[in-house]
């Protein structure tokens, strides 16, 4: 999920390890450890000159659960000699150190899951992605509440019990916000198959997730053998039914037969996307997860990539956004949510 988010669970993590002995200190190391995995961003653009592989490299590694468990005892051993000094001498143990970054590390990974992005759990033995698609990568209901308890537990003595109950106030109330959104994602599955049905759509297999802030408004995409068909649908809407769905064509004007960095891309992708060719040397890829801004344009993708040959490889330009104003979209966004 978006940086805030995983800051404040991890620092909700270093509350719960650390908190009656250090206090607030501990909210602070436990956001950082909750950072820490989405630095790959970082490290994958030291590491790579290529574009593409840089960005395939976030939320892989790093956000692994052998990178959770090696880290949390380097972190946890680094930080413990540097805190475990002075007045601050045998106030705290490797242990506790150790438990806080592991679980300040591993929750991040674990959260990201839940979204359409998806996550490499389990690199570097399989780079299968887990995406459950149930909460988009910024959720205001699900961070707000979490943020607002933590900021109010910061002022309480470390060894109070209201520091306790705060702490876990606003780990249920995300808890049951997530659950919500469990049940929301399997409503939202039975809706689409209906809609698929009475659309006498014949489907090889499809995919539904929430539009970016948001649990109400829902995007679908159906692959069929030469098509891909997308709808929304907003729980507001008269209807519970995905209307209007919009055709888009397979277009593979560069094939993954021609460069590994497209199969590579495909993968990223689940397999939904389209790639047109723009101009002489420049094509832009379509990753078809996410919605198209102009349902009258299939190239209007809110997630396009653009591509150009860099000696035998592919690479990827600057990313341009594809809307002119925040704030229209901002606003069709909303109008959309309430419904039709």
């Amino acid at each position: 999920m978006d940086s805030l988010t995983q800051i404040v669970l991890g620092a909700a993590c270093g509350e719960a390890v650390l908190g009656k002995k250090i206090g607030n200190k501990a909210l602070l190391f436990g956001a950082i450890g909750g950072t820490i995995p989405d630095l790959d961003v970082y490290v994958g653009s030291l590491l790579y000159n290529n574009e593409i592989d840089a960005m395939l490299f976030h939320r892989g590694f790093m956000h692994s659960i052998l990178f959770s468990v090696f880290a949390a005892f380097l972190f946890g051993w680094g930080i413990y000699k540097l805190y475990n000094s002075g007045k601050r001498l045998h106030t705290t143990t490797q242990n506790d150190w150790i438990k806080l970054f592991f679980w300040s590390l591993f929750t991040h990974p674990v959260l990201d899951c839940f979204t359409p992005y998806g996550t490499q759990l389990f690199t570097p033995f399989s780079n299968y992605r887990v995406a459950f698609n149930n909460i988009a990568v910024a959720d205001p209901i699900y961070t707000l509440p979490f943020l607002i308890c933590m900021i109010v537990l910061m002022f309480f003595n470390r060894k109070s019990n209201r520091r306790k109950l705060w702490l876990k106030l606003g780990l249920g109330i995300s808890s049951v916000y997530m659950l919500l959104t469990i049940g929301n994602k399997f409503y939202i599955d039975a809706v689409f198959k209906k809609s698929m049905a009475e659309n006498n759509i014949n489907f090889e297999r499809y995919s539904t997730q929430p539009a970016i802030f948001n649990n109400v408004l829902w995007y679908g995409i159906i692959e069929t053998d030469s098509l891909y068909f997308v709808s929304n649908y907003s729980l507001l809407d008269k209807k519970n039914r995905f209307l209007n769905f919009k055709k888009l064509s397979k277009q593979r004007d560069l094939k993954p037969a021609e460069f590994n960095d497209i199969k590579n891309l495909a993968w990223f992708s689940n397999h939904y996307y389209s790639i047109y060719k723009v101009k002489d040397n420049e094509y832009q890829y379509n990753d078809l997860r996410y919605p198209i801004l102009d349902k009258n344009n299939p190239n209007s993708s809110v997630f396009s990539l653009t591509l150009y040959k860099d000696n035998d490889r592919l690479n990827i330009k600057p990313f341009k956004p594809k809307f002119e104003s925040f704030e229209t979209i901002m606003s069709d966004l909303w109008t959309r949510i309430k419904g039709i």
